[in-house]
């Protein structure tokens, strides 16, 4: 447990690069994310091979973590790993109630990726056809490359 009266950076990053806040958006850890952001973690700080809490909470599907870190005021579409968004990880995994949860906070339906370009794409080529469903009731353009 952390206590006031003890020294800790937690914008620090381990020997891989990765934050604490990282680490517990990825392992779905919502308690202990507030607690870091509580304590002065940036909420928007990159950090690893997944780039920043919101995009590695929407890939493993950790919806109450999501959550947290848009009531927190994380960038809905700030650039993760290799410059995909949020909302394109969520629509890779299949994680429709996330990428709904980011659409609702005002994410870019058309926003492009590096790998397969749209959240759309992303999400036609893992076959996930109800987040597909989703982005084009949202307004994706099936066209968009």
């Amino acid at each position: 447990m952390l206590q006031s009266d003890q020294y800790c950076d937690i914008r620090k990053p381990d020997e891989a690069g990765r934050l604490a806040l990282t680490w517990a958006s990825r392992c779905g850890h919502d308690k202990t994310v507030e607690t870091l952001l509580d304590w002065g973690a940036d909420v928007n700080l990159q950090g690893g091979d997944h780039g920043n809490a919101l995009y590695i909470a929407s890939e493993w599907g950790h919806e109450k973590v999501v959550e947290v870190l848009l009531e927190r005021g994380a960038d809905v579409d700030a650039p993760g790993a290799n410059d995909d968004t949020a909302l394109y990880a969520a629509s890779w995994t299949g994680h429709e109630k996330i990428a709904e949860l980011l659409l609702n906070n005002r994410a870019d339906v058309n926003s492009r990726g590096k790998h397969y370009g749209s959240a759309l794409n992303s999400a036609a080529r893992y076959g996930e056809e109800r987040v597909a469903k989703l982005l084009l009731d949202r307004g994706a353009s099936p066209n968009l490359k």
